[in-house]
């Protein structure tokens, strides 16, 4: 009888010796500081809103790294989402971070500073309003007071240009609010309505639904002309009416990454490839849409290409 570990368990034990040999060869070098005692590789992660998906993951992400990835320590950065995540992670402020796949614009794409280690779900752009309000469709916004989302968000990339191909640029009066104000807005009424992007359910607007008769205004029909004016990313998905408990609709949906910096190790990143497809079912405890993601859908990172780590983990498991 065969008493020694498996093959997988021999590869298991092998990376997380190699993983900790490289984190005490590349502690100095990314702490600065040579003649000091070395101290753990931090992965701070790039979110968003505490009442959002990024957030929820990226708690549930960093307990993950803490737990299983020696001399590691994962901690969590609150930011207004997608364009400010990836300013993070390029500038080195942080070591991963979320965003939606339409704010990669091919100057983020070509400074070759941010890579993916996985699509992780879909972001549905929400426009939500009260029940009993004027706003019923997208053109009914025109005149009225609209959150288009924090600046640096993704729903602001997004909701400004479906303003834009709908011809109400100039039509609405803007503000520039995150989530959490968004929705005391729209209870204060000092706002009709706000656009948020984000993956099922969005825990603030099922707050805001539970005490509040809330609409979400349909959207699908605009999926195409964001295609043909922005590209091939966007895409219809439904908002079913278990979701917030409100009339099922349709709206546009495009594809959210986990990126990293382009110059962390490649066994740190592959390592972290592992546990985010390896501990889905605990991540999506924390959030029902990371139990969306599979090593097939993950590697469809375009136009970022993924980090060589992420690519050794996926080539190795072949999705």
């Amino acid at each position: 009888m065969n008493r020694g570990r498996s093959v997988p368990g021999r590869r298991h034990l092998a990376r997380l010796a190699l993983l900790a040999l490289l984190v005490t060869a590349v502690l100095p070098r990314l702490a600065g500081c040579r003649d000091e005692p070395a101290e753990p590789v931090r992965i701070r992660i790039a979110t968003g809103s505490p009442t959002a998906v990024y957030h929820a993951f990226g708690e549930s992400l960093a307990t993950i790294l803490n737990r299983e990835l020696p001399g590691v320590r994962a901690s969590v950065l609150v930011t207004a989402a997608s364009q400010a995540n990836v300013g993070l992670v390029g500038s080195g402020e942080a070591e991963l971070g979320f965003t939606q796949a339409d704010v990669l614009t091919a100057d983020v794409v070509g400074q070759s500073r941010v890579l993916a280690v996985a699509r992780v779900y879909d972001d549905l752009l929400h426009l939500v309003t009260l029940a009993g309000g004027p706003v019923r469709r997208l053109a009914d916004l025109r005149g009225h007071r609209v959150s288009v989302g924090a600046p640096g968000s993704g729903t602001a990339t997004t909701a400004g240009r479906l303003l834009d191909v709908a011809h109400l640029t100039d039509g609405v009066r803007r503000q520039q609010l995150g989530l959490d104000d968004s929705v005391a807005a729209l209870r204060a009424g000092r706002i009709d309505a706000f656009f948020f992007s984000g993956g099922l359910p969005v825990r603030a607007v099922e707050e805001l639904a539970a005490s509040t008769a809330t609409r979400i205004v349909d959207l699908g029909e605009w999926t195409e002309p964001l295609r043909r004016a922005h590209g091939e990313v966007y895409v219809t998905r439904d908002i079913p009416r278990s979701a917030y408990n409100t009339d099922p609709v349709s709206t546009v949906a495009n594809p959210n990454y986990l990126i990293v910096r382009a110059d962390l190790p490649e066994p740190l990143v592959r390592e972290v490839t592992r546990l985010l497809m390896d501990r889905r079912a605990e991540l999506a405890r924390a959030h029902p849409a990371a139990g969306r993601m599979s090593p097939r859908s993950a590697i469809a990172t375009d136009p970022l290409p993924l980090h060589p780590g992420a690519a050794d983990w996926y080539r190795e498991t072949k999705p």
